[in-house]
C-alpha cells in the first residue's frame, strides 16, 4: 500500500495489542458509548418534554449534549468497527470527514460554553434587561453561529488538508485528526499548519477571555447580595464552571499528544485523546442532571410515573 502514489486508504496502526484484547476493548467502548447517548438523551427528552423548561438556560444545555452526542458518534462507531476488524482500515475521504466532525465538536463546544457564560452573566448581572436581551430569536441566532460558524473555520482546515499529497498511508493514531493526517504528506504543510493554530487561537481565547470576564464580574454581584442570591446563581453557574474547565483540559490532550509522539509513552498517546470524547459527554448530563434542581426533579418525577406505571 505505501508504494502506490493513489491510495486511498489509510491503515489504522496506532491500536495496542488490538489482537489480543479486541473484545475488551469493544465492550468498554460500546458501553460507554451507550452510556453517553443514553445520559445525554434523557436530558434532552426531559427539557424537550417540559415547557416549564423552554428557556434560554436550558435550550443552551439541551444544544450542548446534542453536540456531545454527534461528537461521540464521530469516533465511537468506526472505532467499535475497528476492534472486530482484522486491519482496521479507513478511506482517505472519510479519514478526512471523522477529523471535521471532531474538530467541528470541539470548536462548537467552546463556542455553545461561551454563549452560555454569556446567558449566565446577563441573567445574574443584567436581570432587569434578561428578557430583552436574551430573546429566544437571539438564542436561535447564537445556535446557528455556534454550530456554522466552527463548521467554516474547521472546513477550510480540512480542504488545506485535503490539497497536501499523501505519501505515507499507515497513520499512527485510532482515530483521525488533521495535523496527524497532514505528517503523512511529503510537502509543505506550513500553510495547513499555520491555519490550524489560527483555529486554535480564534476558538479557545476569545472564549476563555470572555468567560473569565463574566464570571469575574458574577462573583463580584454575588458578593455584594445576600447569600440566598449567591446560592441559587452558583447553583447554576457551577456546573458551566466544572464543564468549561474540564473541557479546557481534555482538549489540551488533544492539542498536545498528537505533537509530543515519540517524547510520551504510545500508550498514553493514544489513550488520553479518547478518553477526552469520553469524560466531557459523560460529565455534562451527570453535572446538569443532579446539580440543577429543576432538570433533576423533572428526572425523578419521570422515573417515579414509570415505576408507578410497571407496578400496575
Amino acid at each position: 500500500m505505501d508504494n502506490s502514489p493513489n491510495a486511498t486508504y489509510l491503515v489504522m496502526e496506532g491500536h495496542v495489542e488490538l489482537q489480543k484484547y479486541r473484545y475488551f476493548y469493544f465492550i468498554i467502548t460500546l458501553t460507554v458509548y451507550l452510556l453517553i447517548i443514553c445520559c445525554n438523551a434523557v436530558i434532552i427528552f426531559v427539557i424537550y418534554t417540559n415547557k416549564c423548561l423552554h428557556e434560554p438556560m436550558y435550550i443552551f444545555i439541551a444544544a450542548l449534549l446534542l453536540n456531545s452526542i454527534f461528537g461521540t458518534t464521530a469516533l465511537y462507531p468506526k472505532l467499535l468497527s475497528d476492534f472486530l476488524s482484522e486491519t482496521p482500515v479507513t478511506s482517505y475521504s472519510a479519514c478526512l470527514f471523522q477529523a471535521f466532525s471532531i474538530y467541528t465538536y470541539g470548536a462548537s463546544e467552546f463556542t455553545l460554553l461561551t454563549a452560555m457564560a454569556y446567558d449566565r452573566y446577563v441573567s445574574i448581572c443584567k436581570p432587569l434587561q434578561y428578557a430583552t436581551l436574551v430573546k429566544i430569536s437571539t438564542v436561535k441566532k447564537l445556535l446557528f453561529c455556534c454550530c456554522f460558524f466552527p463548521a467554516c473555520e474547521i472546513g477550510i482546515l480540512i480542504i488545506l488538508t485535503s490539497r497536501l499529497q499523501l505519501c505515507k498511508f499507515h497513520l499512527d493514531r485510532i482515530y483521525c485528526n488533521d495535523y496527524s493526517i497532514a505528517k503523512l504528506s511529503c510537502g509543505d504543510t506550513s500553510v495547513t499548519n499555520l491555519y490550524g493554530l489560527f483555529c486554535v487561537t480564534l476558538t479557545v481565547f476569545p472564549a476563555l477571555i470572555f468567560i473569565i470576564y463574566s464570571y469575574v464580574r458574577i462573583f463580584d454581584v454575588c458578593l455584594k447580595n445576600s447569600k440566598e442570591f449567591r446560592r441559587k446563581a452558583l447553583q447554576t453557574c457551577f456546573p458551566h464552571l466544572i464543564i468549561f474547565i474540564s473541557f479546557c483540559v481534555f482538549s489540551c490532550f488533544e492539542v498536545i499528544t498528537p505533537r509530543l509522539e515519540g517524547n510520551i509513552p504510545h500508550t498514553i498517546s493514544v489513550i488520553m485523546p479518547v478518553v477526552s470524547l469520553a469524560i466531557p459527554p459523560l460529565m455534562n448530563p451527570l453535572m446538569y442532571g443532579l446539580k440543577l434542581q429543576e432538570i433533576y426533579s423533572k428526572i425523578k418525577k419521570m422515573m417515579w410515573k414509570r415505576k408507578t406505571r410497571m407496578s400496575f
